[in-house]
């Protein structure tokens, strides 16, 4: 039986611009299992990430429920809420959103060290990790010395190093080029297959669609469709 990861609950979420009201959710229930590897397709506007800031608890559903390994998000406190991104979310994101200053080491050890984690752990960890993601020997650089994919690759080293429950990663390939977005599916592929990790992507990226074993099509803050790719 596959164990669920995310479930949600008749989630909608409402903005408010002006006068108008802009339905970014409406109504969605979906869930995710362990081991998936899937993307929420849409064009811009059409909601996905939304979807995915509401999943990570970036953002509050205006109503409905977002469910995490069996833990509805608004029933927690905000310290409680930041525990539970810190330890079970993986988030990636399109603009890298790496610290400047610190080397590729620093900004993949940053969250064990919020964790609390012992030295010799992260060492052990982190190094696993950067060779996993493909950056051994460059552990010591900082972002500005590192190509885009490279970052990228620094970013998903950060997500995954804590065994998060799932990664979120919100337009990974959008500021490389083809080949390196290929090259960094290509990773992504081999944690999921490999160690399990779950993947939710949000993407307008064919190649992205390409590789994703299921395939979320995003209309309009609704879901329009849901394939599971044998």
């Amino acid at each position: 039986m596959e164990q669920t990861i995310v479930e949600l609950k008749h989630l909608s979420k409402i903005y408010q611009q002006g006068e108008l009201e802009l339905k970014a959710v409406n109504d969605v229930s979906l869930t995710i299992s362990k081991g998936d590897f899937a993307a929420l397709c849409g064009p811009s506007g059409s909601g996905k990430t939304s979807i995915l800031n509401l999943i990570g608890g970036l953002d509050e559903p205006t109503s409905g429920e977002v469910w995490l390994d069996k833990t509805e998000l608004a029933s927690l406190s905000k310290s409680e809420l930041a525990e539970v991104r810190k330890n079970r979310i993986g988030f990636v994101f399109q603009s890298y959103n790496l610290i400047p200053v610190m080397t590729a080491y620093e900004n993949a050890a940053f969250v064990l060290e919020l964790q609390g984690v012992d030295k010799q752990t992260q060492q052990q960890r982190v190094m696993q990790t950067l060779a996993d993601v493909g950056l051994a020997g460059l552990e010591r650089r900082r972002p500005d010395e590192m190509s885009g994919g490279q970052q990228q690759r620094v970013a998903i080293a950060r997500a995954i190093v804590t065994n998060p429950a799932i990664v979120l990663a919100d337009e990974p390939t959008a500021n490389v080029d083809s080949h390196t977005a290929e090259a960094l599916l290509d990773l992504m592929q081999k944690l999921n297959e490999q160690q399990g990790i779950t993947f939710l992507f949000s993407t307008h990226d064919q190649h992205v669609i390409d590789r994703a074993k299921r395939i979320i099509q995003v209309h309009d803050g609704k879901i329009a469709g849901d394939d599971v790719r044998v």
